[in-house]
């Protein structure tokens, strides 16, 4: 299978070398790589060009610089994905991955991917699990995978059974199937719910793990509740299923002013919905049966 690998990038000159080594060194070498760089004020441009001038790949990659755009959490990165999308013949390829700038591959995950996609047929998205530093990072050993209990601990801010969104890979089909990626907040969760819809699994690789050296999420922790008024909106949520949504995600911290942020923040949300009437329903109708098995299995 052929690989196309989009990577937007944004500020990324401590990282970016790093990620790039990471790929050059990988055992499948089936693939090309379109980085689109995102208006960097940094030295990010020339960290790039300094890694394509030298590389044993350089005959792989596309380079696309772009001026400097607005911040939009969640729909400023698809936007830049979409543009090395653009530049790309999808004919040629078989699986589309957006990675993130600032993640360290081993030197088998491509492989491990292709295995897995030439495997089982109905594998939609597939990727290993992301683990971020427990302590200062030696970068003496920012290649070396073979004791992960040292440095790294995995990054537990959604589920291991879940497609991060740095090390995203997805069937041409499923791709697809889902029209690709929505530029609206919670991306990375619509796009594993439209896959599921079309009938594609979902697929991590618990033994595979990359290394992610500028985790972003923390720094929207103590937006968490108001971003998650603004996902419950943008997946298509009546108001009940967004309360007991609202409710689910605010008991974990016991946190009235959580639930009352959220609600709030979903309410005030007036921007149009980019998902179908077909997909809309089938989110609802997913999460109501979530919500109900897992009611079913606390009452029983």
């Amino acid at each position: 299978m052929k690989f196309l690998i989009i990577i937007p990038v944004h500020n990324e000159e401590k990282n970016i070398s790093f990620c790039l080594k990471s790929l050059e060194y990988q055992t499948f070498s089936d693939f090309d790589m379109i980085l689109v760089n995102d208006g960097s004020t940094d030295r990010t441009q020339e960290k790039i060009e300094q890694f394509v001038s030298g590389s044993s790949i350089r005959q792989k990659i596309k380079v696309i610089r772009l001026g400097k755009s607005g911040h939009e959490p969640g729909a400023k990165v698809v936007r830049t994905f979409n543009t090395g999308l653009q530049a790309a013949d999808l004919t040629q390829y078989d699986v589309i991955c957006k990675f993130d700038a600032d993640i360290i591959f081993p030197e088998n995950y491509l492989e491990q991917l292709n295995d897995a996609y030439e495997t089982q047929p109905k594998a939609g998205m597939v990727s290993g699990i992301v683990k971020i530093k427990k302590e200062v990072l030696d970068y003496s050993k920012a290649f070396d995978f073979t004791n992960s209990k040292m440095q790294w601990k995995f990054e537990d801010i959604s589920s291991r059974n879940h497609v991060r969104g740095p090390i995203k890979s997805y069937r041409k089909k499923c791709f697809e199937d889902m029209q690709g990626l929505r530029p609206v907040l919670g991306w990375d969760n619509i796009d594993v719910l439209l896959a599921r819809m079309h009938g594609w699994e979902i697929i991590t690789i618990k033994n595979l793990w990359v290394k992610h050296l500028r985790p972003t999420a923390y720094q929207y922790k103590n937006q968490r509740a108001e971003k998650l008024g603004q996902y419950f909106y943008n997946i298509g949520l009546n108001v009940p299923l967004m309360l007991v949504s609202a409710l689910k995600a605010s008991w974990k911290n016991r946190s009235v002013k959580d639930f009352c942020t959220i609600v709030r923040s979903f309410l005030k949300q007036n921007h149009p919905i980019v998902l179908s009437e077909e997909e809309i329903h089938y989110i609802r109708r997913s999460r109501t049966d979530d919500l109900l098995r897992k009611l079913k299995r606390k009452t029983s």
